[in-house]
């Protein structure tokens, strides 16, 4: 999982994933390790569903809790808002 989250992002792919029981459609920004030592992807939903209810937005999720992932092929541009360097991660592997 680590290598297609790291390639979606250096490559500016979309994923479609599985989390927390929803199906939902992200633009990858940044990966890396939170304090916590969790493995966690900055992203932005573009649809699908989530426990919150919004449908769309900045996301912050636990990669041990994607249950499954696939690049779509498709591609996109960084979002408005997206800063590099993410404070909640101790630890970047890939960011756009």
């Amino acid at each position: 999982m680590k290598t297609g989250i790291s390639q979606a992002i250096n490559n500016k792919t979309i994923l479609e994933l599985r989390y927390h029981g929803y199906s939902r459609i992200v633009e990858p920004h940044a990966y890396g390790i939170d304090k916590d030592r969790n493995e966690i992807l900055r992203c932005f939903q573009t649809s699908g569903g989530s426990e919150s209810g919004e449908k769309s937005g900045w996301k912050l999720l636990k990669v041990s809790e994607i249950f499954s992932l696939h690049l779509t092929g498709q591609t996109f541009t960084s979002r408005p808002g997206y800063r590099r360097n993410d404070k909640a991660m101790t630890t970047i592997f890939s960011q756009l």
